[in-house]
């Protein structure tokens, strides 16, 4: 199983930035190549550009933690878990972590570069909402 973790500084208070995250739907404005959402339930299905579908099934969204936790339930995964967590560094300065881990391998390598370029555009979105 391979496991990933990626980070980004960013120059916006840790509420704004969870507030660019905490919505499931948002997904469609940071993380590449995801086109739509649809969201029933605790349930979120994804479609990427290609038009492959991909349901997730969202575990963990604490306000209180700014924790966002998925798994992705497509069977193109033996396992898959991912976490978003925003940490508070001081005022105005915040780190965003993703976390992922899944099986087989390949997949997760995939996955890596998506959690780069989202962590860039949650950035560009916190740090704009911050200018505000």
């Amino acid at each position: 199983m391979a496991s990933l973790r990626h980070e980004r500084r960013i120059a916006a208070d840790a509420d704004t930035v969870w507030s660019v995250i905490t919505r499931p739907e948002s997904i469609v404005e940071w993380f590449p190549g995801v086109v739509s959402c649809a969201i029933e339930g605790s349930v979120r299905t994804i479609t990427l550009a290609t038009g492959l579908e991909m349901p997730e099934e969202i575990l963990v969204n604490d306000a209180l933690q700014r924790r966002f936790a998925y798994r992705i339930t497509s069977p193109l995964y033996r396992f898959h878990f991912a976490t978003i967590d925003v940490i508070a560094l001081g005022e105005k300065d915040s780190l965003c972590v993703y976390s992922t881990s899944a099986e087989p391998d390949t997949l997760a390598l995939l996955i890596a570069g998506g959690t780069v370029g989202a962590l860039e555009q949650i950035k560009i979105f916190a740090e704009a909402r911050e200018q505000e």
